[in-house]
């Protein structure tokens, strides 16, 4: 997971983040962050595996912020490029999201792909910027807000699946 951890930054954000930061990400010591990850929250990750290599990965959990406008957090979701467009993205994220509570996430400004990906799950920007913890760069705060119980009522003729 780490190896495709550091391999989805580099393919993602080329040009967005500075590329000494980007050589100096280290499979060992994200194998190590992960690990600690791992056992705080078990469970919170979801992986996506084909012929034995870890090609994605999507993570959830509660909110990390103090003082979070949602009490869940959409914390990682990383495909390798060979599988953008293919769904993997969409079963990643329709496995981890919750419609227990509201969710918020944190993207690139200047990543409108991805921006356009979580709206397409129903997460809008709220106005909040900060500088990314890596790097210079700033990210963007979005907001999907659960169903509410009108939402979730069945249309006649109409079976919900997930």
């Amino acid at each position: 997971m780490a190896a495709c951890h550091v391999a989805c930054w580099r393919e993602a954000y080329q040009g967005l983040v500075p590329q000494h930061v980007l050589d100096a990400f280290d499979v060992d010591q994200r194998a190590a962050a992960w690990e600690r990850i791992r056992i705080k929250y078990p469970g919170h990750v979801v992986v996506a595996v084909v012929d034995d290599a870890v090609v994605g990965f999507a993570a959830s959990g509660p909110a990390r912020e103090q003082n979070p406008p949602t009490p869940l957090e959409l914390t990682a979701m990383y495909v390798r490029a060979a599988y953008y467009g293919t769904g993997l993205a969409d079963d990643l994220m329709r496995t981890v999201l919750s419609d227990e509570g509201d969710t918020s996430l944190w993207v690139f400004e200047e990543n409108p792909r991805a921006q356009a990906f979580y709206k397409r799950y129903g997460f809008e920007l709220d106005g909040e910027r900060r500088v990314e913890a890596f790097t210079p760069a700033l990210q963007v705060r979005m907001v999907r807000r659960a169903p509410r119980d009108e939402d979730r009522r069945p249309t006649p003729g109409i079976t919900r699946r997930r």
